[in-house]
């Protein structure tokens, strides 16, 4: 269940809507709010909004409801900002939280109406501030033999962290920053936008001179160990813990061993498990599956030896019962010999076994007394009786399955079908 559902209530639709619903809903909205960047009372409308808000917090977006509707669309219509926002709500979204893609404040209210500047100015200090540094994903491959015994992994690994020359300030001594001449100080700047015949959009953009900062160091009062970047590159060493029967995909989180940034606690690395296929198992939850191959005579006669090389190197030896003819295709169940359970490995899933019969070559058959084994195999089927009144002698051939299916299909006419023109297809006969 999502953390907040704001995004979906704005559409109309529940948190479990697929994404032909969201389309639909945004559809049915958008006819009904679409902001006008001709309208000349819209900037003072965006005033009288944000004058009862809060800077630029959660409440300036549900205080621009009607206009919100296509940054709800942009969010809920894409897997990965979606699944940011049923985790995290809308901090995950904003940055607030440092979880999720962030985004300026300017650059999400361009992102809402367009581009359209409507004389509404946040100015630089409407800017949210970030309470900690952003998370660093790391996608690490496993096997499953390490989700099944369990493994210790020592990684070597790089971050930023602030330069302890300059104290983060990524300056020389005590040189100050001078104000940008390119944005005046504010951090962003002007662009126009060709939207349309005779249409220019206005919208804000960072500053490439300062980034976005409104003030910048000259070189020469630049740090000499970070370049005035105020921060440095670190190499570690991080020991991490895997633990036995975790499931696929866990998240180890290390907290605080991201990047630094000045002023602001480091965000966290996060490791995320994906165990690689296995050649000879398949794990469900708690439960694995394999498959083992028999001979004839063991499908007819039993078997008691050793079926399976577990994932620990352990064999499992079985005794089948006496008296039991296997088909091809049956499967047994070994209790107690599944994936640990997490948080309790001494108690584990179960193992499912199919068994598939192998027949034996044909170069056996010319080894063996042909009439006396047809004695102690069951009889062959009779032939049809009635039969039918036409039978045709057809030769055996041998194919693969695989070719199944490959005929002309491609070639096949729809005899409805109209040409281009809209007049039925006439083809010479």
């Amino acid at each position: 269940m999502p953390v907040e559902t704001a995004l979906y209530d704005l559409l109309g639709v529940e948190p479990e809507a697929t994404e032909d619903e969201i389309k639909k809903a945004y559809r049915k909205k958008a006819r009904e709010h679409h902001p006008n960047p001709d309208d000349p009372e819209a900037g003072s409308k965006f005033q009288e909004m944000a004058a009862a808000s809060v800077i630029f917090s959660n409440s300036l977006l549900w205080s621009l409801t009607p206009y919100c509707v296509f940054f709800s669309y942009e969010i809920l219509s894409s897997v990965e900002t979606r699944e940011t926002y049923d985790r995290f709500g809308m901090e995950g979204i904003s940055g607030n939280g440092g979880r999720g893609p962030s985004m300026d404040a300017a650059d999400l209210f361009a992102e809402l109406f367009g581009g359209a500047n409507f004389g509404f100015n946040f100015g630089p200090d409407m800017r949210p501030r970030r309470t900690r540094g952003e998370d660093t994903i790391i996608n690490y491959d496993v096997t499953l033999e390490d989700l099944y015994n369990g493994k210790t992994v020592r990684m070597n690994m790089e971050k930023q962290i602030v330069c302890q020359v300059c104290k983060g300030s990524g300056a020389k001594g005590s040189a100050k920053p001078k104000q940008c001449a390119k944005c005046e100080g504010k951090g962003w700047t002007f662009i126009q936008t060709q939207m349309g015949p005779n249409q220019i959009g206005t919208s804000r953009a960072r500053c490439s001179e300062c980034g976005g900062h409104g003030e910048k160091l000259r070189e020469k009062d630049r740090c000499k160990k970070c370049k005035g970047e105020k921060t440095v590159k670190e190499k570690n060493r991080e020991e991490i813990h895997i633990e036995r029967g975790v499931p696929n995909r866990t998240r180890i989180v290390l907290s605080e061993a991201g990047d630094e940034e000045p002023g602001v606690p480091p965000g966290d690395v996060v490791l995320v498990l994906k165990c690689k296929p296995h050649p000879s198992f398949e794990r469900s939850g708690n439960d694995l599956l394999t498959t083992v191959h028999i001979t004839l005579s063991e499908a007819l006669l039993g078997f008691s030896r050793i079926l399976v090389t577990h994932l620990d190197g352990r064999g499992v030896h079985v005794t089948s019962p006496k008296g039991k003819i296997i088909k091809p295709g049956d499967s047994i169940i070994l209790r107690g010999e599944g994936m640990p359970i997490y948080k309790s490995p001494d108690q584990k899933g179960h193992l499912y076994v199919i068994l598939e019969v192998d027949m034996p070559e044909e170069s056996w058959l010319k080894t063996v007394d042909q009439p006396a084994l047809e004695a102690l195999l069951p009889p062959k089927k009779p032939e049809m009786d009635p039969k039918p009144a036409v039978i045709d002698e057809v030769p055996f051939e041998e194919r693969d399955i695989v070719d199944f299916g490959e005929g002309d299909e491609g070639d096949w006419e729809d005899e409805d079908e109209e040409d281009e023109t809209g007049e039925p297809e006439c083809r010479p006969q």
